[in-house]
């Protein structure tokens, strides 16, 4: 992937729907099984979580969700707590989803990683995820295809603002000593997108299936698959 007819020295990946439709065959699953099994009122549809996903975080999610419905009692207290709860137990599920085979790599996401090490260009992982759930997603389906572990990965909670503020790519420029114009992202989303460009970072969008509309403007390129 050349940036400016030259190789970039990092890659940066995001990686719910971007290295994998996680989000429709992982998060989503896991939120309804866990509001199930805590008697949580909701059941989130496809258009729901479409919605949902432009707040990033599933705990700020849930927290969105309940002040969209009324349930104000869900933000504080105990019903504050309830949510907490209900995030970490989603995580748990949504890692033995991701071990049981429930989520798949992207077609050609894996290939497209192989020819970027083969070419000396470093990959690194800037996401506003848990490093719980990017450790099962590359557990399960990146590491039994030979991907090595990534140089660097910024996740969820070695950041105080997430995407789109741009604090997980700075994050990642200063630890890996480069800068913007040495590097290029790859997203799936707006947010991810903005941040990505709020750094200085040209960003190369992959769409996914919650995010076909865009917006995608400032993308160096947009693409409907890493097979293209």
């Amino acid at each position: 992937m050349l940036l400016n007819n030259v190789l970039p020295k990092a890659v940066l990946f995001d990686v719910d729907g971007t290295l994998a439709e996680t989000e429709q065959d992982g998060h989503l699953v896991a939120f309804n099984r866990v509001f199930r099994l805590l008697d949580i009122p909701w059941t989130w549809t496809d258009d729901d979580y479409q919605w949902l996903l432009k707040t990033t975080g599933g705990l700020e999610r849930m927290r969105v969700y309940a002040e969209h419905c009324g349930q104000l009692q869900f933000l504080e207290g105990e019903g504050a707590e309830r949510l907490q709860d209900a995030h970490r137990l989603k995580n748990k599920v949504y890692a033995e989803l991701v071990e049981q085979g429930a989520v798949k790599p992207r077609p050609g996401v894996v290939a497209f990683i192989q020819t970027l090490l083969q070419q000396g260009v470093t990959w690194a992982v800037v996401t506003t995820t848990s490093r719980g759930n990017f450790e099962a997603l590359y557990a399960a389906c990146l590491r039994p295809s030979g991907i090595p572990p990534p140089k660097l990965a910024i996740c969820g909670e070695d950041v105080e603002r997430k995407k789109p503020d741009p604090e997980a790519y700075l994050q990642a420029l200063h630890r890996l000593g480069l800068h913007p114009s040495d590097c290029l992202a790859v997203e799936d989303a707006p947010n991810g997108l903005k941040a990505a460009r709020a750094a200085g970072i040209a960003c190369l969008v992959v769409r996914s299936v919650y995010f076909q509309a865009g917006p995608w403007d400032g993308a160096y390129e947009v693409r409907d698959s890493f097979l293209t």
